[in-house]
């Protein structure tokens, strides 16, 4: 970084200093994670000054030769990582690979059924201040309030809700829920009313590659990803069909008149129906991470990430938090404040003065505004990472308590970032902080 640190002292200056907060501070974030020497040195390359519109073979770009091979290393590990028929690992974002699938698949004003945000769902699955709501007739299911399967999804609900709606699609996936999914009931709902179905996996794509979770291809129509989170590479999006299919919507080849399948759809969604040139550097990073994570050490790494949410909400009920459903399955867990009287943005910012990086989230039936919210959410991905075991991860729950019970005494909050720097210097994350 010597030509940056010449030519832009200003970004510089920031960028280290950003390392030097990740290094230094407990990340809890549970969409975040650190990736490889590797995955980062592919993503500061040539690649991304090149254009390549299009697929590999079918660019609107000439040179394309090298690229073309990354990409479709990418697609061919992607492929093996999650043994399905097709992917598409162009799309910047989730959020922009969600916004392909509803473009296959919906006319603005059709109806779908997704998880209520309020409830542990995300914004691109109907929240009414993003696309999905503001284009589509968004329905929402939600978790069970009280009852043995309080915290949870109740299958049979999620039927009576369909079957009222009726709706052309039905999603899964969810952005503070800790429970798997039952994704054989959710294809018999589909099936039911005449659904596709769409998993959105973002979440958990890492610990289902590395199956430790249930996983969707055999049952979802189509499937989307970010791959950073659990997946442990560069941010970005993708999309994949566990089994591709002729199209629902008799959607023909102009020239031949066959009917096309729902991978070419999908890709026709993302180039030219939503974004234009694809980011070659990030496509080289995720193909770097899909190898990665095809070895055996990443599902070492996933089974240790679920372990380790397993302590940490354990850690917590004995200290006497609310953990909605009363646990995890999977490498996040959602936290319900109010039996502490803390919110959950005190919370986020007493823990950030400790060098604790979480979230504020709202809980199911929160009667605080989204700005403020009852409850945090916290996950175990970034820290497994690093190297930490279930005794580090009990050890920064009683760290953390300790913070939340005494959320404005400064010699509290002083005693704990020392803790919290003296436990991560044992894990060092990255060393390129130059002086």
């Amino acid at each position: 970084m010597e030509d940056l640190k010449h030519s832009d002292p200003e970004v510089y200056a920031a960028i280290q200093q950003e390392v030097e907060r990740q290094n230094d501070g407990v990340e809890l974030i549970a969409s975040e994670n650190f990736v490889s020497r590797a995955v980062l040195e592919a993503m500061g390359t040539a690649l991304t000054n090149k254009y390549a519109e299009g697929l590999p073979g079918k660019r609107y770009y000439g040179g394309c030769r090298f690229v073309d091979e990354v990409e479709d290393l990418a697609r061919s590990r992607a492929r093996e990582l999650f043994d399905c028929d097709w992917v598409n690992v162009q799309p910047h974002s989730g959020a922009s690979a969600n916004a392909a699938i509803y473009l296959t698949i919906l006319q603005p004003g059709d109806t779908f059924l997704g998880l209520d945000l309020a409830h542990g769902g995300h914004l691109t699955h109907g929240s009414p201040v993003n696309f999905s709501g503001l284009l589509y007739n968004a329905e929402y299911y939600g978790v069970e309030q009280e009852g043995p399967l309080a915290g949870r999804i109740d299958m049979e609900r999620v039927r009576e809700k369909a079957l009222q709606v009726q709706p052309k699609m039905i999603s899964i996936g969810a952005s503070a829920y800790p429970r798997d999914f039952d994704y054989e009931a959710f294809r018999a709902i589909a099936d039911e009313v005449g659904a596709l179905l769409w998993m959105d996996m973002a979440h958990t794509a890492g610990l289902i590659a590395a199956g430790e979770l249930n996983n969707p291809m055999k049952h979802a129509h189509v499937v989307s990803t970010t791959t950073h989170k659990t997946l442990r590479g560069p941010r970005g999006g993708m999309i994949l069909i566990g089994d591709d299919f002729e199209n629902p919507f008799g959607k023909v080849a102009p020239k031949s008149g066959r009917v096309k399948r729902m991978s070419e759809l999908l890709d026709s969604a993302v180039f030219p129906g939503m974004q234009g040139g694809p980011l070659m550097h990030v496509i080289a990073a995720k193909a770097v991470a899909f190898k990665e994570a095809l070895n055996e050490e990443f599902q070492d790494y996933s089974r240790q990430t679920i372990l380790n949410a397993s302590a940490m909400a354990d850690a917590f009920m004995d200290r006497g938090y609310h953990l909605v459903s009363d646990g995890t399955d999977n490498h996040l867990m959602l936290i319900d404040l109010r039996n502490k009287g803390i919110t959950g943005k005190q919370a986020e910012a007493a823990l950030g003065r400790a060098e604790i990086t979480v979230n504020k989230n709202m809980v199911p039936n929160d009667d605080k505004s989204p700005f403020v919210t009852s409850g945090i959410r916290i996950g175990t991905p970034a820290m497994t990472t690093r190297g930490f075991e279930p005794a580090n991860f009990v050890q920064v729950v009683e760290m953390m308590d300790r913070v939340l019970t005494n959320p404005d005494d400064e010699s509290v909050t002083l005693a704990v970032r020392g803790e919290v720097k003296e436990l991560c210097d044992q894990f060092p994350l990255y060393d390129f902080v130059l002086p």
